[in-house]
């Protein structure tokens, strides 16, 4: 939960934001989700699918974009590093969240 505030308020390194929170993390919460997802709309529980599928995985996504551009805004290195870094969140997020 301490990394989860951390990357929060921007306070981890860009690279740890973005590819272990933004990319390896994200990627499997939203696949398992979508597994999750699945199974309950093959078992007929249409509501708790919706439930799985979106109320879990949606506030991640927030959390993951907003965490990766606070620490975009706060890394000392190249500035294109930084607004790729933020682009690539927000389109892998957006996709994510979309599908």
């Amino acid at each position: 939960m301490a990394k989860l505030s951390s990357l929060w308020s921007g306070d981890l390194a860009l690279d740890d934001a973005f590819w272990t929170w933004a990319v390896t993390v994200g990627l499997l919460i939203n696949i398992g989700t979508s597994i999750l997802f699945l199974v309950l709309i093959l078992q007929e529980r249409p509501l708790a699918a919706v439930l799985v599928g979106y109320a879990l995985s949606i506030p991640y996504n927030i959390v993951a974009t907003v965490g990766v551009w606070r620490s975009a805004a706060r890394y000392a290195g190249p500035s294109v590093h930084a607004d790729l870094a933020r682009i690539a969140t927000v389109i892998l997020m957006a996709a994510l969240t979309l599908t």
